[in-house]
């Protein structure tokens, strides 16, 4: 599984619109960073806040919505580089993913919203990588065109972070919001006003209905 992830992300670095993502990820990193969205932050719920970076997303790529949705996977990941065992001598090699520069890294982390879902857990941190998940599997929903693209997206993302360490196990939650994802995706075939909140709020939904 780690080596089809590691292929994924090798063949997203001779991608065309590289540079075009690069800058996408610069333009909605100083946004999520900048003063403003720190004001944002006081007023608006996490939910909002979420909604504001895609429509910033949306606007960077003039309503191209895959072009928007691979940009805000690779915003909201919260780690500059990923480690890949390299078979055989059992070396690390830590490769790079499209980021900003450090600072604005470090202040986009601190800014991204957290508190997404019911179950969020309760502190700095939260649910912040789950963004990532979301927008990844909602992109490869979107314009997947052969086979289950986004649910073999969301799998390969668990294997790397169980096998390399970024958690100690396969996050149930993950592969939860991973589906989520790709309802999102699948719901802007249909309809382009459906918004990432709408989507998350029905996992919420479900599970207050559920334990009623």
């Amino acid at each position: 599984m780690q080596k089809l992830f590691f292929i994924f992300l090798i063949s997203f670095q001779s991608f065309p619109q590289q540079s075009t993502i690069s800058k996408a990820v610069n333009y909605l990193s100083g946004f999520i960073a900048s003063g403003h969205f720190t004001e944002l932050k006081k007023d608006d719920s996490n939910l909002a806040l979420v909604d504001s970076i895609y429509y910033k997303a949306l606007e960077f790529y003039d309503y191209d919505y895959s072009e928007a949705l691979l940009s805000l996977t690779f915003t909201t990941i919260p780690y500059r580089e990923v480690p890949i065992v390299i078979p055989i001598i059992n070396s690390i090699l830590y490769y790079p993913l499209v980021s900003s520069d450090d600072s604005t890294f470090i202040s986009k982390n601190k800014n991204l919203p957290g508190i997404l879902f019911y179950d969020s857990p309760d502190n700095d941190f939260g649910d912040k990588d789950k963004l990532a998940h979301f927008f990844g599997n909602a992109y490869i929903s979107y314009a997947e065109n052969i086979f289950d693209l986004a649910g073999a997206f969301g799998y390969f993302v668990e294997a790397f972070e169980e096998d390399f360490k970024v958690q100690s196990k396969i996050d149930i939650r993950d592969l939860d919001v991973n589906s989520y994802g790709r309802i999102f995706g699948e719901f802007l075939e249909e309809n382009k006003k459906v918004l990432p909140s709408e989507v998350m709020l029905i996992r919420s939904f479900r599970y207050s209905i559920f334990t009623q």
